[in-house]
């Protein structure tokens, strides 16, 4: 992309930014609260101290996964709503590989991040064979897998694996000191965790974009039965982008058992699923994007905690920001598609 181009992209960027900052303004005035109070407050949330950055890392690394990975099936034009139960599964398979060791090492957790990353592609690919073969479309299987990994997760938490002598949605027993991620200094996040949300994004980034099957799997999503010709494997490389989104996604639920929660939760995947649909479509679907626009979420879901401490507003707000930030885009890219017809009309 020429130098041009990205300049112009950042100008609809920022237009789509102001327009909604000041959709944002509106809604708070209902309220009685100052807008450009509560935004500050907002932002301040979440990169005030070094412990609320650290908090925002640890949003950041499985929102940033999670994104990643829905780049892939949508490159081949599949949108995988099931990311939700997929982190949910990651968690649960890491959490059982866990429940019978007292203590660990490196190797328990490697083994636990895998066995994440195995539940959640096996998960994607329940999605992936209803889609290549019960031709049940994705968003509608992907629905309906996560509330059954919801009910899963909760009938493991109440009856198998409860806590002794009680069960609560507080989660199963707590891991052993030994199988937690190790965290950077007093920060909440993991460089463990960090670090393989930075290493995803980079190998994502290079099989869409430098590999032979990233320009398969797109031509797939362009024109599948040209794709069926050229002997492509369609289906094949369906399922092959379910199962990679899935394995980023269980990576994520596995990453909020060992680096986060220490247990499994019945909330494990804390709506992340959906709020990387969100940071995907804002995105457009590109890859460069993601990051920044993960982090910016990111500080968002933190620091909208502290509506309600200072302003006595509901959290819920920054879901609204974020909503607005999507619709936002969506106008702008229709007003620049309707521009660009205009010029070339004349």
């Amino acid at each position: 992309m020429s130098h041009s181009s990205w300049l112009h992209q950042l100008l609809w960027i920022a237009v789509a930014l102001t327009m909604a900052l000041a959709l944002t303004v509106l809604v708070a005035l209902p309220s009685g609260a100052p807008p450009l109070e509560t935004l500050r407050i907002l932002f301040m949330g979440g990169l005030g101290s070094a412990s609320k950055f650290g908090q925002v890392l640890t949003v950041f690394v499985p929102l940033l996964l999670c994104s990643m990975g829905l780049l892939i099936p949508f490159t081949a034009r599949l949108w995988n709503i099931g990311i939700e139960g997929q982190i949910v599964l990651g968690a649960i398979f890491c959490t059982g590989v866990l429940m019978p060791v007292d203590q660990g090492g490196p190797w328990h957790i490697a083994l636990a991040l895998g066995a994440g990353m195995l539940g959640g592609a096996l998960w994607a690919l329940l999605a992936g064979l209803l889609k290549t073969h019960g031709r049940v479309h994705e968003i509608f299987s992907g629905l309906g897998l996560n509330f059954v990994a919801m009910g899963l997760a909760i009938w493991l938490i109440f009856g198998p694996w409860k806590r002794p002598g009680m069960a609560s949605m507080s989660g199963t027993e707590t891991l052993h000191l030994s199988l937690w991620l190790e965290r950077i200094g007093s920060l909440a996040v993991s460089w463990t965790a960090l670090g393989v949300a930075c290493a995803a994004f980079l190998l994502v980034a290079l099989l869409l974009l430098r590999t032979q099957w990233g320009l398969g799997l797109r031509a797939v999503g362009q024109n599948p039965k040209a794709a069926r010709l050229f002997d492509l494997s369609p289906r094949l490389r369906m399922l092959q982008a379910f199962a990679l989104c899935g394995a980023l996604g269980g990576l994520a639920g596995a990453v909020q058992v060992l680096g986060v929660y220490h247990r499994l939760l019945p909330s494990i995947s804390s709506g992340y699923g959906y709020t990387a649909l969100l940071i995907g479509m804002m995105a457009g679907f590109r890859i460069l994007p993601v990051p920044f626009i993960c982090f910016f979420f990111a500080v968002l879901n933190v620091g909208s905690i502290q509506l309600p401490l200072q302003l006595g507003l509901d959290s819920s707000l920054s879901g609204v920001i974020q909503g607005l930030m999507v619709l936002s885009v969506f106008v702008t890219q229709g007003i620049r598609t309707y521009a660009t017809r205009r010029r070339e009309g004349r």
